[in-house]
């Protein structure tokens, strides 16, 4: 009697190649998977995997399930992944990124270089930049974290930490943006530090430098670098409470509106800056792809999310008017949505972007054509007034699109 499981052709082409799968009967690899983008290059899969999904890669040195088993579904993994163990669906891994056990690891997700989870991470809709570190029994959906320099000098989540991103009316436009993308690409910022046990109500926007003491509850932006934050502790109390009241819509809508602009920068970064790090690599543009597609999940995800709020808000009670207080805005966000939605469809057109982004590009080939291929190198090894026309080309993608959203929906922003 055969007992081999019906996957077992496909794993020993997989061994044949040179992956190192120590117990090949405990693998199971589903029949969509494309062997040829497995390497065959210092690939180490340990026992009780899975892997599935038709756009899996696998670049060389990764090593998958070494705690635990790993579920992998549709994942996207530079080189030098460490997939410790867990369930990862639909989401990309750059170079050194690596989770601990029991992650889990859902749709929309990318982790930059060097970024990492420790033990029982769940992330969904998260971007993490390189060096970012989440430590042990997190819920950090819907973030965009950055800041920090090396290994030595990361951005941190304590431990036990959450970011609250679901709201008792049943929204999750919450995205919050802990960093941000023109000056956090630059691999330059000051880290930020979330204190452990502590949690974040999004939508919330935080600036570089800033540390957040153990226990703090942190549920407004705090935009200045370089502060120490203490959580407030609220008196214990029982109010009213009215649903799809929305009272703090508009500061909702402009995080959100920030928080898409910085996609739509980080996107234009992926297409001009990153690219061509990923001709050297194998694979690399399987994982570009899987990163640019990422990035339009994210995008879609934030818009679908808005989208939803502007229907609840533009849903009004027959006795109210437009004198309650905020009303014509919640009436012209949803009136006008459609207009705000079709802003963010196409890359925005400004001269003066424009400008800085070719000067940055200009200086940026001549620094990469000089240093090794390797993308964090490069972009720390820029000049300061380099980076700094790095930084007014992706400010003023975000500027631009919040300025032209602000004039479909003036009301709103007032």
């Amino acid at each position: 009697m055969d007992v081999r499981p019906r996957c077992y052709e496909r794993v020993m082409q997989l061994v044949n190649k040179g992956v190192d799968i120590p117990n090949p009967l405990t693998l199971d690899v589903g029949a969509e998977v494309d062997v040829d983008q497995v390497s065959g290059k210092d690939v180490k899969i340990y026992p009780g995997c899975r892997i599935y999904g038709e756009n899996t890669v696998i670049s060389s040195g990764c090593t998958i399930g070494y705690e635990g088993p790993v579920t992998m579904d549709n994942c996207q993994l530079g080189p030098r992944v460490e997939l410790k163990g867990g369930y990862f669906n639909a989401s990309v891994f750059l170079e050194k990124a690596n989770m601990g056990l029991g992650a889990h690891v859902r749709e929309g997700c990318i982790l930059e270089e060097e970024a990492n989870g420790a033990h029982c991470v769940g992330i969904k809709q998260t971007i993490l930049f390189p060096f970012v570190t989440l430590g042990s029994l997190i819920n950090f959906c819907d973030c965009l974290m950055a800041g920090g320099t090396s290994r030595k000098d990361h951005s941190e989540v304590g431990s036990s930490y959450i970011h609250f991103n679901f709201t008792p009316d049943g929204d999750k436009t919450t995205a919050s943006l802990i960093g941000d993308v023109p000056r956090g690409v630059m691999l330059n910022q000051p880290a930020i530090f979330l204190g452990g046990q502590g949690g974040i109500v999004g939508p919330i926007r935080m600036g570089y430098g800033n540390v957040v003491a153990a226990n703090s509850v942190l549920r407004s932006d705090v935009t200045a670098d370089n502060k120490l934050i203490v959580g407030k502790t609220y008196a214990a109390k029982t109010i009213d409470f009215k649903r799809g009241a929305y009272a703090g819509i508009r500061r909702i809508v402009e995080n959100n509106i920030i928080y898409i602009a910085n996609l739509m920068a980080l996107g234009e970064w992926y297409v001009h800056v990153r690219r061509p790090f990923f001709d050297s690599q194998e694979f690399g543009g399987l994982v570009f792809a899987g990163l640019l597609d990422k990035l339009a999940l994210a995008k879609k995800e934030r818009l679908k999310r808005l989208k939803a709020l502007a229907e609840k808000a533009g849903t009004f009670p027959e006795n109210e008017t437009q004198a309650v207080k905020g009303m014509a805005g919640k009436k012209e966000f949803y009136e006008r949505f459609g207009e705000i939605e079709e802003l963010f469809a196409s890359p925005l057109t400004d001269g003066v972007a424009e400008r800085f982004r070719d000067d940055f590009l200009s200086m940026n080939d001549k620094a990469r054509s000089a240093k090794t291929a390797r993308y964090i190198d490069v972009i720390q090894a820029l000049d300061g007034d380099v980076s700094a026309m790095g930084v007014a080309w992706l400010q003023g993608i975000v500027d631009g699109y919040c300025d032209r959203a602000r004039a479909i929906a003036p009301s709103l922003f007032l």
